[in-house]
């Protein structure tokens, strides 16, 4: 009730955010502080790490730094909760929800900022390749914005404001529910 977060289970690679490297924490502890005067509004559990979205919009992200997962612009692990990088000039995010290699984030205007591991299209900004800092993904088409958001294992689905959905990433299985099993680098429309 008072922002702040508790985490419990494996710490490896710091991901209960407080500051200890024992590997278990079997009862909840809070995590070290989301900085002066700031609050936890919302979180999501990936592989490894863990992000919340602050009270000012800002996102910070402790754990497991490989595959630039913490969006901090390096790959070093991270005990404590740290910052990312901006999400953009006057952006704050809304929403928020971590894959296994990535984290994605609503902003306010409704685009979408990923950053992580592009494997497979993950990040949905056309590219493969890693992003260590927040990058917005790819258009929804004229005027669509998102509403909704959840990562998966290398791919990320989006509810847009006109109740369609769109997905991007790994389509191994069909799991981007747009008749193929094609591997889609930008957003694209389920069937």
């Amino acid at each position: 009730i008072d922002g702040t977060v508790s985490c419990w289970g494996n710490n490896q690679n710091g991901r209960l955010g407080n500051g200890a490297t024992s590997l278990i924490q079997n009862t909840p502890t809070p995590t070290s502080t989301l900085g002066p005067g700031r609050s936890a509004v919302e979180i999501a559990i990936g592989g490894d790490h863990t992000c919340v979205i602050l009270d000012d919009g800002t996102v910070s992200c402790w754990g497991e730094g490989s595959h630039h997962r913490l969006g901090n612009g390096n790959l070093s692990d991270q005990l404590t909760p740290t910052q990312t990088s901006s999400l953009g000039v006057n952006r704050a995010a809304i929403e928020i929800s971590t894959g296994q290699y990535n984290t994605c984030v609503i902003l306010d205007n409704g685009s979408v900022s990923c950053w992580g591991t592009g494997w497979q299209g993950a990040l949905g900004n056309g590219d493969s390749g890693q992003q260590n800092t927040p990058i917005l993904t790819s258009s929804f088409g004229a005027g669509r914005t998102a509403v909704a958001l959840s990562a998966g294992h290398g791919y990320t689905c989006a509810v847009l404001d006109n109740g369609s959905v769109a997905c991007w990433g790994d389509n191994t299985y069909g799991q981007l529910g747009d008749g193929t099993t094609q591997r889609r680098f930008t957003p694209v429309l389920t069937d």
